[in-house]
């Protein structure tokens, strides 16, 4: 597996991570976790050394999974997870708004270490930008926990070009995450920009759209309710019927490759600059393995050009949140 630097941290993973939410949260009940394990170790065996987790994804039984998951790998994996939501009292999934004041910070950090089984948390982002929090407190209180020794890196995610000054001119963020894909490419207008400037990573997250650029979800497969994407807009049936075409762009350039859709929406990615480390998530072991595959596939400039010629010609439809949710990102 190569290896990739996020910005000027030194901060050096795999060329590729992994997205453990739908481990536990968001897409259908939590899967088994003798399995996940499983897919974990599989991953490290395979040279990933980059995962990705979240407080709010369970709450808690995801960092919970990765504590024990990853803990025979203790030094030689990144693990990254986030702050920034004041979650349910009773422990039951979803949130209850924002909460970036450094108290609350500080009480997250100590419950993840204690839940990742870590002595510092290799990048701690924050998950959402909190508007009653003045960003320059929230990147002072992670300066803080990095002078403690308790964190190594700050991240931020789904945060705006401005806001990421601004917090970087207090503590230097070592990645900001945001999701981007062939089918979400909002980030290449300004936060992709003031990240080369700054020398900060990148990290996308859905960066195979949520599964649908994988070319396994057409109009007429059945989203369960218990499945987030059922709430989403880009996957109503009208929605991924429109969509199709972006797939079949995928499946087109794959074919010539002797690939998969998937792994050709991942090469696009780790072609756009060589400090995007992109996090797609998996709970299968044989879509691991095809992920992984995406590493070795090589788009041309002209393979590039022929991708960009032919996807702007194609006008996603549906947006991407419900408004509620959308209005929580900065971009």
């Amino acid at each position: 597996m190569q290896k990739r630097t996020l910005g000027k941290s030194n901060l050096e993973v795999s060329a590729l991570g992994l997205g453990c939410m739908g481990m536990s949260f968001s897409y259908g009940p939590p899967k088994d976790k003798q399995e996940m394990i499983k897919v974990l170790h599989a991953a490290v065996d395979r040279g990933i050394t980059f995962f990705d987790t979240a407080e709010v994804y369970g709450p808690y039984i995801n960092e919970e999974l990765l504590g024990e998951g990853l803990a025979p790998y203790k030094g030689k994996v990144v693990i990254a997870t986030k702050f920034g939501f004041n979650l349910n009292p009773d422990g039951s999934p979803g949130w209850q708004g924002l909460n970036s004041s450094p108290a609350r910070i500080k009480a997250v950090a100590d419950a993840s270490l204690k839940r990742l089984k870590i002595d510092a948390i290799d990048l701690f982002y924050q998950h959402r930008v909190d508007p009653e929090v003045p960003i320059e407190e929230t990147a002072g209180a992670v300066k803080e926990l990095i002078q403690a020794g308790k964190v190594k890196h700050f991240g931020m995610s789904e945060a705006g070009a401005k806001t990421i000054r601004r917090a970087h001119a207090v503590q230097p963020v070592a990645a900001v995450q945001s999701e981007y894909s062939l089918w979400w490419r909002r980030p290449e207008e300004e936060v992709i920009p003031t990240l080369e400037e700054l020398g900060i990573g990148f990290v996308p997250y859905s960066p195979l759209g949520k599964g649908f650029l994988t070319g396994k979800i057409d109009e007429n497969t059945t989203i369960e309710k218990n499945d987030f994407r059922s709430t989403l807009p880009r996957f109503s049936p009208e929605a991924r019927k429109a969509n199709q075409a972006l797939v079949d762009l995928l499946g087109e350039i794959a074919r010539q490759k002797k690939a998969t859709p998937g792994q050709i929406a991942l090469a696009w990615l780790l072609a756009q600059k060589s400090w995007i480390v992109p996090i797609p998530g998996t709970t299968k072991l044989h879509r691991l393995e095809e992920n992984i595959g995406a590493v070795e596939v090589m788009l041309s400039s002209e393979d590039l050009k022929q991708i960009e010629s032919a996807a702007s010609q194609i006008k996603v439809e549906g947006a991407r949140y419900p408004e509620h949710i959308e209005k929580m990102t900065g971009l």
